[in-house]
């Protein structure tokens, strides 16, 4: 009784959520496409993966101790950091390109410009760009599934006409029983991962879906049909880049509004380079971009402040 009667000053929303129970939740929707590309990719893929969290991880101690600030591993971010990166690794690439990238993720990107909540992009994506534009030929050496690991090409750049071969079956593409990223494998574990976001309320319908959306309408309207499309939306990295990178609180808007042309821009602009472009793929420079313009979106999307009057230039 005594505590109705205690006032305080504004603000008085409260919520459990932390940020280590945030990540938490994404580490865990993560979990099943993770176990999925151990599978597929064995030793290599548990390799790249352990080396990018622990990098990423050990990056942060270092650069916080260095600066004399608190240690923050503990939150989780660096270990989602280094996770996201690995699934933007092919399996071929040898043990020091998920340091690199993982030390540039996290001390270029997020740490100095001030840390989680402060990077203005996409610290995973903005290292995978590093990486593709710095050892192309690396980035690019996709393996068949399996103890054989036999040089392939991914199912976009067979659609493209930019590669030979046969385009893995739709099942396939789902279970993710083809050549590919760690993780641009498994599509429909990495949708049940977002759904269990979309329960969890770590995320929102407004990006994943505007963004798959607007692609899967270019696609069907320019892409060459119905099958060409589901093929566009299972391939690639559109589900890991909709549902875990596209939707980073600190590199996206945070009005409605804004999450929705995010989101179609992103699909736009995904589009244009899957069909126009030079690169089979374009969901990485797509979520960059927007990653970029995102604070014009919420400056232009904003709600008037209730009794704003508006100033004469």
């Amino acid at each position: 009784m005594d505590n109705k009667l205690i006032a305080s000053s504004s603000p008085h929303i409260r919520s459990d959520e932390t940020i280590s129970r945030i990540m938490l939740d994404v580490i865990i929707a993560l979990l099943p496409a993770t176990l999925a590309s151990i599978y597929f990719f064995r030793f290599n893929a548990l390799k790249l993966i352990v080396l990018s969290v622990l990098s990423a991880v050990i990056t942060e101690a270092i650069f916080q101790k260095a600066r004399k600030k608190t240690v923050t591993i503990n939150d989780l971010s660096a270990v989602v950091t280094g996770l996201l990166l690995a699934f933007n690794i092919p399996s071929s690439a040898p043990w020091w390109i998920p340091v690199v990238g993982s030390a540039f993720a996290i001390a270029i990107v997020k740490q100095f410009f001030g840390g989680l909540g402060h990077n203005f992009m996409n610290p995973a994506l903005a290292a995978r760009a590093m990486l593709l534009a710095s050892w192309p030929t690396i980035m690019t050496e996709w393996v068949t599934p399996g103890a054989d690991a036999i040089s392939t090409a991914t199912p976009l750049a067979i659609l493209k006409g930019q590669a030979e071969g046969i385009i893995p079956s739709l099942s396939d593409m789902l279970l993710g029983n083809m050549g590919g990223s760690l993780g641009e494998t498994s599509a429909i574990l990495l949708i049940i991962g977002g759904i269990y976001l979309l329960y969890r309320g770590v995320i929102n319908w407004r990006i994943p879906f505007t963004y798959i959306g607007t692609v899967a309408v270019i696609m069907l309207a320019f892409g060459g049909g119905i099958e060409n499309t589901i093929y566009h939306l299972l391939a690639g990295g559109l589900m890991l880049g909709a549902f875990f990178m596209a939707t980073d609180y600190a590199s996206s808007p945070v009005t409605k509004k804004g999450q929705i042309i995010f989101g179609i821009g992103a699909g736009l602009l995904t589009s244009i380079i899957r069909l126009k472009g030079g690169y089979p793929e374009g969901v990485s420079y797509s979520i960059l971009l927007m990653n970029v313009v995102a604070p014009l979106i919420d400056k232009y999307t904003s709600p008037k402040v209730f009794g704003e009057v508006k100033q004469n230039a």
